[in-house]
This record gives structure tokens, C-alpha cells and sequence, in this order.
């Protein structure tokens, strides 16, 4: 979702609508989708808006905690993808150690 919402000036966010939300993540159903948001919300790292229009329009923005755990999981996202060709050889080399000889 923190994909999805995009970040106004400062500590603040800009809010989404829900249908923006729902065309922004492929493959999410309108009830998987409210499912989430709805546990979000529980969690504390979206607020619901619901503006008294006809249709009602409903929008979501992160909270400060919300930002603060995505700038944490792209820190670590990022210290991983730097890594991967490294991971990846010491795994290889791990196995290559350890493999049972074959007979």
C-alpha cells in the first residue's frame, strides 16, 4: 500500500481515494482490498476519511508510524538487493561444501 500512497511535503501524506487504490494494486480484490485497509486502520497506520458526497468518496492516507515502518522495510529491501549477488555466492559455496559426494 505505502506504494500505492504517495508522500506529501514534510511528515504529512497525501490522501488516495479507495478506487484509486484498488486500479493502483493489480490482482487485489475490491473485498481483499477493504480487508486490508480495514486492518490497517485497526493497526493504526491508515486513517479513513469519508467525505458526505453521493456516491460517498472514501480516502486513506498513512500515518506518521505507517511512513516510518516503510522507510524501514525499503532500507532493509535495498541493503538485500545490493546483497543478492553476494548472498547468492555464499549459498553456492555453503551447498558446494556440504553437498553428499556422489557414489
Amino acid at each position: 500500500m505505502a506504494r500505492a500512497c504517495s508522500r506529501g511535503s514534510g511528515k504529512s501524506a497525501t490522501s488516495m481515494p479507495s478506487t484509486e487504490l484498488e486500479r493502483s494494486i493489480e490482482g487485489i480484490s475490491r473485498r481483499m482490498l477493504t480487508l486490508t485497509l480495514s486492518n490497517l486502520e485497526r493497526d493504526g497506520l491508515v486513517t479513513r476519511t469519508v467525505h458526505p458526497t453521493v456516491p460517498p468518496k472514501v480516502e486513506y492516507e498513512l500515518t506518521s508510524v505507517a511512513w516510518e515502518l516503510h522507510e524501514t522495510l525499503q532500507r532493509l529491501t535495498g541493503r538485500a538487493e545490493r546483497n543478492r549477488v553476494y548472498i547468492a555466492e555464499s549459498r553456492a559455496a555453503y551447498d558446494e561444501e556440504r553437498a553428499p559426494e556422489l557414489v
